[in-house]
């Protein structure tokens, strides 16, 4: 290995049956290699493959709540927010305000609030509840777990 003009780098390429390949082209003066191209793009996808598997995929669950929602309809959707916090899924919780129940703005609120204070040991609110039209949302992450 040494540094050698662009000439003689193709000339041992050659002799090699490799290519010559630019890593920085960028760099005074270029920097190159000599290998096998095609194995240096497969590789080169591998890697790329390899980090996209690792990364994680935030998965958003919904859970749908009205006004007036009663207290046996709010545990059972509570327990499913909960697991969906356990599983390590975002939660967006919001109350769908239908024809003239917007109204009922504040008790929709006390709603929302209520399910984060719940649910406090197993997720935290990234966005406390707001009106986007007729409904309010709110946005909880899980907690890491340790």
């Amino acid at each position: 290995m040494g540094i050698y003009p662009t000439s003689k780098a193709l000339e041992i390429a050659q002799e090699q049956e490799l290519d010559l390949v630019e890593i920085s082209p960028n760099a005074e003066p270029p920097v190159c290699k000599v290998m096998d191209y095609k194995k240096f793009v497969y590789e080169q996808k591998k890697r790329e493959k390899a980090i996209k598997a690792k990364a994680s995929k935030v998965v958003v669950k919904e859970i749908r709540f009205g006004p007036n929602t009663d207290d046996h309809d709010y545990e059972f959707k509570k327990k499913h927010a909960q697991k969906f916090l356990e599983e390590g899924a975002k939660l967006k919780a919001y109350v769908f305000f239908k024809g003239r129940s917007i109204i009922y703005k504040d008790q929709g609120q006390i709603l929302l609030l209520r399910l984060a204070q719940d649910l406090e040991d197993f997720g935290k609110v990234e966005q406390m509840p707001k009106l986007e039209g007729k409904r309010m949302i709110m946005f909880m992450a899980p907690k890491k777990t340790k």
